[in-house]
């Protein structure tokens, strides 16, 4: 692994500085093991897991710090922004925040009221720490005709969960930006439905400030144009976007392959080609899109590991397992130098 006297590629943060920032998702090994490199090459990070539901509030009224706070300590130590995810999802959320008495369903009133009680506990204690939330995260439906998917929350809540996430956020930290987060952002029909949903947030006076674009793409998928037409349609709201969990997969999703043991050369030269176009694009969109976030720093540690392959290895980000450059590093950073 590299020391901190062996960077001397020009920095990310500094390449993009009059763009928007470059962050990464964390977790407490990475912020040790790749803490040169973080500390080189971005001025953002996002906690990886430590700050859902679960991993904050395990059982009611006892809630576990320990592991954001190090991610928190962390950001200030290298003066690096931070920001917050998430804080309303379907997964990774403690059961018992859905359950009543004896065992039965929660009411609405009761789950609203712990979801405050949450809101007001975790964004209050980092309120000085984190300038934005993921405040929702993945409500919409990925196909069909629905908008919202089927979920704990909107069985008991029904949609106005929603709105409540924000108020409740708001009111915590008026100062935080808070976001809409979702997956597959730039595909034609969820793009349309998550539209729909902010703009209906908004004619209500919700407090939403941005879209998370999550950005989770690979060589081949979604289209360009598909991109581009998704930043147009939510930059339209008058709302600020960011590219929050960027990463950059060999394989297209359905792709099964497991005989790979390192990155072929074809690949790398593809996937520095796909990252210098979507920067392209991304810098065109510089004055509504103020942050871009890759779901982890280097590939000696992706979530893409495993997923959706069980024993497969991937390579999605600008920096190898040594934490050296890569093609797709190179070629975004001499396309914009």
């Amino acid at each position: 692994m590299r020391g901190i006297n062996s960077f001397t590629e020009p920095a990310l943060k500094t390449v993009f500085a009059d763009d928007f920032r470059i962050g990464a998702a964390v977790n407490p090994w990475t912020i040790q093991s790749q803490e040169q490199l973080l500390a080189y090459h971005f001025n953002s990070i996002t906690a990886e897991n430590e700050m859902k539901f679960e991993s904050l509030h395990p059982q009611e009224g006892i809630y576990s710090f320990g592991k954001a706070d190090e991610l928190a300590a962390f950001a200030r130590k290298h003066g690096l922004a931070m920001r917050g995810h998430t804080l309303v999802w379907h997964n990774q959320t403690s059961d018992w925040l859905f359950t009543g008495d004896a065992g039965a369903p929660a009411s609405k009133e009761l789950l609203l009221v712990r979801l405050k009680s949450h809101i007001d506990t975790v964004v209050g204690r980092y309120k000085n720490d984190i300038y934005a939330w993921d405040v929702v995260n993945e409500v919409i439906a990925d196909e069909g005709a629905e908008l919202l998917r089927p979920s704990k929350w909107l069985d008991i809540a029904g949609p106005d969960f929603i709105a409540k996430a924000f108020e409740y956020a708001h009111e915590a930290d008026p100062n935080a930006l808070l976001f809409y987060n979702d997956y597959n952002e730039s595909n034609p029909l969820k793009c349309d439905k998550i539209y729909t949903l902010l703009k209906s947030l908004l004619a209500q006076g919700v407090p939403v400030h941005g879209i998370g674009l999550q950005a989770h793409w690979n060589l081949y998928d979604p289209a360009l144009d598909d991109i581009r037409a998704a930043i147009e349609k939510y930059a339209s709201l008058g709302l600020q976007l960011q590219l929050t969990e960027l990463d950059m997969s060999l394989f297209r999703f359905e792709d099964k392959r497991t005989d790979l043991k390192s990155p072929p050369s074809e690949l790398l030269e593809l996937q520095a080609e796909r990252y210098d176009v979507i920067f392209r694009l991304l810098k065109e969109y510089r004055e509504v899109i103020s942050s871009v976030t890759f779901w982890g720093a280097a590939d000696d540690y992706t979530w893409l590991d495993d997923f959706p392959v069980r024993g497969r290895k991937n390579w999605p980000f600008l920096f190898d397992a040594q934490y050296h450059p890569k093609p797709a590093f190179n070629r975004i950073v001499v396309r914009n130098s």
